[in-house]
């Protein structure tokens, strides 16, 4: 499952990150790591970012970089 399928208000625990490169850093960079827990607190009306919650700060993320994070729904 990916960060990408995850329900608005749902929660869940990263697995793994699939990027590689810069990417794969940003995304690290925004505190989205191995065993971070990241909550899905709301999508934009196009659907394209998601809102959410990581380590405590708001983060808003492109769907096609929340497609490539594997997680576990909590």
């Amino acid at each position: 499952m990916t960060l990408n399928d995850i329900e608005i208000g749902g929660s869940c625990i990263v697995t793994k990150l699939n990027d590689s490169g810069e990417i794969r850093r940003r995304i690290m960079d925004m505190g989205i790591t191995k065993g971070a827990r990241i909550s899905v607190r709301k999508v934009a009306p196009l659907g394209d970012p998601i809102d959410l919650t990581v380590r405590g700060y708001h983060l808003s993320l492109r769907r096609s970089d929340a497609a490539n994070i594997e997680v576990t729904p909590v």
